[in-house]
């Protein structure tokens, strides 16, 4: 579908290059510069403002296919595992308590590292950051299909995670500098929102495909080609980084190690929390060491002349709101291929393969959801595709609930399983176009990586809190007793997500009623002062 969409995207650009091509532009008297103020303002505009030659319409094309491309590899990766987790724990030798760090290990590596992916993409170049983190993922993907123990596996997987931290913020500002802020990038954003929200259900379904039919390290060896040709085709279709003006910029060290140490710690004691109990001393340790790490973060960040994550930045509503809303979206939405998947497999009895088939149709329903969120966004504005797209989630997760049964048929689920994915596709799409509005070029990486921070810490708090209410009867049961709990649980946890979804309804309504923001005319920015 990507190519039906791509031709649609761009011309905007490319009326605004033709534009700026008939202005002249002012000879700088000798003696004289660009004020900081005049380059601030240039770092602001998208590449074709800033001075950087625009890309052909068929380059444009290319890149955003591959961008789109790498985030449904990433995102593949967040839920390719969940149904082959048996086939895992039997293969490598995990234990039932040690088996769910196959998933933890990635989630924690992943929000550990994303704001020092996000600023490594804005000071080192996207594109540089962008193919690191491909080249991870290939290398990791490789270690892990060939994991003999389990140690190995669980390393894989965090370094996948690293990856995914490096090229999620790379991959998200890459596009918003691409593209214009506006109509053209929200249509941008549709097909790499298409290609990341399908992608979280598509891993469920691969992973079910894949197992069955060749086993649990299929998973892995499949990214190895993906990861490795995007990698290649990176440097082929991605322009160069510009050289970016240095002076005064230096790398925030003390910033990056907090920030790292810290939300490392947050995100282990928000997975680890249910296994181990909240009121072990593990846990309760961790927490402590997590928050004064991130008390001494902010500190630094406040004080810093050139900090990691510049604390002017949560000023803008759209930003400091958009954070909140991933954070909710993915404690909420997030949370649903896994359960999904416990309802396919332990109330009905699915084998891998079967519950990989049975994700097509909320694979289907999300990237519809996505492709149909940007054109939303961009008639009725950002703010009201919001909220009518979480309310229809909220419908189709009611549905949903009143469907769960042990005895149901899996047509039963099929109304409220597509309205919810729907709504759950247009809602990726659009919060990521408020969320990027506003941002000057120079932290664009930075805010994609605050907003997937608040989206990799939702996921981990929504799962635990989900996953809690879920299992609250389960105890001591067996046999037929606890499938019939399962469902009675999983039924409760719908009911927690559609109360989530409600509240970010409210939270939703602190966005601008307009989030787009015209591009300044080229011919302001050419006023000039003497040097001294």
């Amino acid at each position: 579908m990507i190519p039906d969409e791509l031709p649609h995207v761009f011309p905007e650009a490319q009326r605004q290059s033709r534009r700026r091509a008939a202005v002249p532009r002012p000879a700088l008297p000798i003696g004289t510069r660009q004020t900081p103020l005049q380059k601030g303002q240039a770092q602001k505009m998208p590449p074709a403002v800033a001075g950087a030659e625009t890309p052909s319409r068929r380059r444009l094309g290319l890149i955003l296919a591959l961008l789109a491309f790498a985030q449904c590899i990433y995102a593949i990766d967040y839920s390719i595992v969940f149904v082959a987790l048996p086939e895992i724990g039997a293969g490598v030798g995990f234990s039932a308590q040690t088996l769910q760090w196959v998933v933890s290990a990635y989630a924690v590596a992943f929000g550990g590292f994303l704001l020092l992916g996000g600023r490594a993409a804005d000071l080192f170049g996207r594109r540089r950051m962008f193919a690191f983190g491909l080249f991870l993922y290939a290398v990791s993907s490789l270690a892990g299909a060939l994991a003999t123990e389990p140690v190995t596996l669980i390393v894989a997987r965090a370094v996948q995670g690293i990856g995914g931290a490096f090229l999620a913020p790379a991959t998200l500002s890459l596009v918003t500098t691409t593209f214009a802020e506006g109509p053209e990038r929200n249509r941008a954003l549709a097909i790499w929102g298409g290609a990341g929200g399908s992608g979280m259900v598509l891993g469920s379904l691969l992973g079910g495909v894949l197992t069955g039919a060749f086993g649990w390290a299929s998973i892995f060896f499949a990214n190895v080609p993906l990861a490795g040709g995007a990698m290649l085709l990176t440097f082929a279709i991605i322009p160069k980084d510009t050289e970016r003006d240095a002076s005064g910029r230096r790398f925030d060290l003390p910033g990056a190690l907090t920030a790292t140490i810290g939300l490392t710690l947050l995100v282990f004691t928000l997975v680890q929390g249910p296994v181990s109990g909240w009121t072990s001393p593990t846990i309760l340790i961790t927490a402590a060491i997590a928050v004064a790490v991130l008390a001494v973060f902010l500190t630094i960040e406040a004080r810093g002349r050139d900090p990691l994550m510049p604390l002017r930045l949560f000023r803008n509503r759209n930003l400091s709101t958009g954070t909140v809303v991933t954070l909710v979206f993915m404690a909420t939405f997030g949370a649903l291929p896994y359960f999904f998947t416990v309802y396919f497999q332990t109330v009905h009895g699915y084998s891998a393969m079967q519950s990989g088939i049975a994700f097509l149709l909320p694979c289907v329903g999300v990237l519809i959801g996505n492709l149909s969120g940007g054109r939303l966004a961009t008639r009725f504005g950002v703010r009201t595709t919001l909220i009518v797209a979480l309310l229809m989630g909220a419908v189709g997760t009611v549905a949903f609930a009143l469907s769960i049964s042990p005895d149901a048929s899996y047509l039963t689920l099929v109304p409220g399983v597509l309205i919810l994915s729907l709504g759950q596709g247009a809602v990726f799409t659009a919060m990521y176009a408020a969320v990027t509005t506003g941002v000057d070029e120079q932290n664009q990486g930075i805010a994609s990586g605050i907003a997937s921070t608040g989206q990799q810490v939702g996921a981990a708090v929504g799962l635990a809190v989900l996953v809690a209410v879920a299992n609250a009867g389960n105890a001591g049961l067996t046999g037929e007793a606890l499938r019939v709990a399962t469902a009675d649980g999983l039924r409760s946890a719908m009911w927690a997500t559609v109360a989530g979804i409600i509240l970010l309804v409210l939270v939703t309504t602190n966005f601008r009623r307009s989030v787009a923001a015209p591009v300044a005319e080229p011919e302001k920015l050419a006023e000039v002062t003497p040097t001294v």
